[in-house]
């Protein structure tokens, strides 16, 4: 009986989640307001961090994020990669089972895979990768609402590809270039995304940033494809028969604006870094971060923040499964000739399910 109670809500959970991004373009009825500022975008994949070290202290550091990590929360920062970075990373996102990184124990399963490159003496070119694997979900109908004639497996991905240039000792900005993949079962939706970002450092060691950062800009996506027609009977009886195909109400991107500042506290091999940032949002309430970061000579890093967004922690009023506190670590290895290889974890808390969890390997040439 524990198994199939098991069962029933990992189906639930995953048509809830699907299910969302169908028919939120559609809704009708919000007041003014919400209809702007709540539910009413979609391609929300795009709001999700599946980075371990930004991740880690509530992607605060909009102003001092460095490498591939900046497609997610500034891209001006890939412009601080010296030669090769490659990323890849494991998301648990919103756990409820025991098994991490099983796409059948959490909501999703996120896979993030990264390249970029030092191209002449001031530029850096960087492509990401991004796929949402949701697992195996029961086919249902009126009749059989327990399943039983098959599954199918939705699919999200987006692909970024970033330019990013250190202007002078002090500014440094990027854009990105982002193509939007969402298959539910026989209906689809592509899109592209445009983000733009800037940073400003400043300091006898560059101990103070700022960094303002553009994300998810585009035109207005849609699904279409063979789920969304059906045949119909014209008259009373079965001669005519006809396919009508219904279309899909168009949607926004969740368009988002932010701006944060660092600072670098330096003593010895030791470093502490203060972040903070406020996130403006076309779609759902605004956000502010804060986080810390220690790091010891560089290769050991630990970190925490929280994110905080009216109303949240109150059961009645909050609009999120996340509670604000997001915790980290990383550990990076020299290699030799100024290689290093890291490990980064990062815990996101939420309420309901178990969190989510994010663990990655960098490579730094």
């Amino acid at each position: 009986m524990k198994i199939l109670n098991m069962k029933k809500i990992t189906h639930c959970l995953k048509i809830a989640v699907v299910s969302a991004v169908l028919l939120l373009p559609t809704k009708e009825g919000f007041s003014q307001e919400e209809a702007i500022r709540s539910g009413s975008a979609g391609a929300s994949e795009l709001l999700i961090n599946p980075y371990g070290r930004s991740s880690g202290w509530g992607a605060a550091n909009v102003a001092g994020v460095s490498g591939l990590e900046g497609q997610y929360s500034n891209v001006a920062g890939l412009a601080s990669i010296e030669q090769t970075e490659l990323i890849f990373s494991q998301t648990s996102w919103l756990q409820y089972g025991n098994e991490l990184f099983n796409a059948d124990q959490s909501v999703s399963s996120i896979s993030t895979f990264g390249f970029s490159q030092k191209i002449g003496e001031s530029g850096v070119m960087g492509i990401g990768v991004m796929s949402m694997n949701f697992g195996d979900i029961e086919i249902t109908t009126v009749d059989m609402p327990d399943g039983g004639i098959g599954t199918f497996s939705p699919k999200f991905m987006n692909i970024g590809a970033s330019y990013a240039h250190v202007f002078s000792n002090s500014i440094q900005g990027g854009a990105t270039v982002r193509m939007i993949s969402e298959q539910i079962s026989d209906v689809s939706a592509n899109g592209v995304a445009f983000d733009a970002g800037i940073q400003y450092r400043t300091g006898d060691q560059d101990e103070l940033k700022f960094g303002i950062a553009f994300k998810n800009w585009g035109p207005k996506m849609s699904f279409s494809g063979d789920g969304l027609s059906f045949r119909g009977i014209v008259g009373s009886s079965d001669d005519y028969k006809m396919t009508v195909e219904q279309r899909s109400s168009y949607f926004d991107l969740p368009a988002l604006f932010s701006i944060g500042m660092s600072y670098d506290i330096l003593l010895l091999d030791n470093r502490v870094t203060c972040a903070g940032a406020f996130t403006s949002n076309s779609f759902q309430k605004d956000q502010y971060r804060i986080g810390t970061e220690y790091s010891y000579k560089e290769y050991f890093m630990i970190r925490a923040g929280y994110v905080y967004e009216e109303g949240i922690g109150d059961i009645e009023t909050t609009s999120t499964a996340l509670t604000g506190p997001t915790a980290g670590f990383t550990v990076e290895l020299p290699m030799g000739n100024g290689s290093t290889f890291g490990v980064d974890y990062s815990y996101t808390d939420t309420d309901p399910f178990k969190g989510s969890h994010a663990i990655g390997c960098r490579i730094n040439l």
